[in-house]
């Protein structure tokens, strides 16, 4: 083969690399109370005000940490990051996946499409695996402040970032080339290159949105398999999704060498590697 094509893993990060919500494994409990009343005040907020999820709880975060006179600077919550616990085998899973799409003829892109901050994710040890992390961020003032929410990604305006990464946009905030006609062939990285990896209903609209394309969803879940509040296990949910079509596979949130979505994930590259061999054949540009 001529030369190595590039594929994109795009990954959710809550429920998906790390169990539960980022601002609960310090951030919140720092504010003296508990998730779920958190969270249960930033739906009211929501609501009392027609107003989108995601600038609720970001807009809440500020209010809660100005009030028990917490530190809301951008370093601030860049160290929040560094407390976040991910799934089994997350942390020495980029180089080995790396490595195996490597002696497949593949360079592998990770980027991040979450709701959370963008800071956290930027204080994890894992973000020096992501080409870009897009997700929710604050706009900080001269003394790095967060005074105004920068960006907020919901759940259905995920999908466009999908649409950043096959045209090769590095930002969140060019739109002239994401409204642009570019060629599929083109395009950096076509969407057949592309696999979207999260944990649920939250992450719905970016699945069904690269299935459509002919790329890969799957879908994990934690592996204590936690009771929903409608009753379902996260396992069921998942299964839901495959029975919907929502999602290609699922597997228990484990990353380690071996695992269910280890192999997964292996044998997805192996088919996205075997189908990019038989397009150079197809067009005779083997050597």
């Amino acid at each position: 083969m001529k030369e190595k094509f590039k594929v994109a893993f795009a990954y959710d990060f809550d429920g998906t690399l790390a169990p539960g919500n980022m601002q609960e494994h310090k951030f919140i409990p720092e504010l003296g109370i508990g998730k779920h009343e958190f969270w249960q005040e930033a739906n009211k907020k929501a609501k009392e005000n027609d107003m989108d999820e995601i600038l609720a709880y970001m807009e809440l975060m500020l209010e809660k940490a100005e009030e028990r006179n917490i530190s809301i600077k951008k370093e601030s919550f860049t160290d929040y990051g560094k407390s976040i616990k991910f799934f089994n085998g997350v942390e020495t899973y980029f180089d080995r996946i790396n490595k195996y799409a490597d002696e497949r003829n593949i360079i592998l892109e990770h980027h991040i499409i979450s709701s959370g901050l963008r800071e956290f994710v930027k204080g994890t040890v894992i973000a020096k695996n992501f080409r870009n992390i897009f997700a929710s961020g604050f706009k900080y003032n001269a003394e790095g402040v967060a005074e105004w929410p920068a960006l907020a990604i919901n759940y259905t305006n995920k999908t466009q970032y999908l649409y950043r990464i096959n045209k090769g946009i590095d930002n969140s905030y060019d739109n002239t080339l994401i409204n642009k006609f570019v060629p599929y062939e083109e395009r950096p990285i076509p969407f057949t290159n592309m696999v979207y990896i999260g944990d649920g209903e939250t992450d719905v609209p970016a699945m069904k949105m690269i299935k459509y394309q002919m790329g890969t969803a799957i879908a994990v879940y934690n592996p204590k398999n936690k009771v929903l509040p409608n009753g379902k296990s996260l396992k069921e949910q998942c299964l839901e999704l495959i029975k919907q079509n929502r999602a290609d596979y699922i597997a228990p949130a484990d990353y380690s060498e071996g695992s269910e979505l280890d192999i997964i994930i292996k044998l997805v590259i192996d088919k996205i590697s075997a189908e990019n061999l038989l397009k150079e054949i197809a067009l005779g540009n083997m050597q």
